[in-house]
């Protein structure tokens, strides 16, 4: 689970940040990849399954920027069960992102 962040005015902490980052540096080159294999013209079945692993990898990213989200919505309200509460959230999102 990510990091809460120290400073409230901070939009993200330097370890989330840097996890997005290197998450979407990845995408981008799977995004690039696909692009290459369209131009060369490659199988259908080959280029959905690279997009479906572009659209799953996206979705773990999102996931991750909910998570700190939520997870500093929840413990700045100052409820005791925010981590039990969080992990649950995750859990269905994580869920319904997966077969989406």
């Amino acid at each position: 689970m990510p990091k809460v962040k120290a400073n409230p005015n901070e939009y993200l902490s330097d370890e989330a940040m840097k996890s997005l980052v290197d998450g979407l540096s990845r995408i981008e080159g799977h995004v690039r990849a696909v692009k290459r294999m369209v131009e060369e013209r490659r199988c259908c079945d080959e280029i959905l399954t690279q997009a479906a692993a572009v659209r799953s990898a996206l979705n773990r990213v999102t996931v991750k920027l909910v998570e700190g989200e939520l997870l500093n919505c929840l413990t700045s309200c100052g409820q005791p069960d925010a981590e039990d509460r969080m992990a649950k959230a995750m859990t269905a999102l994580a869920s319904m992102l997966k077969h989406g």
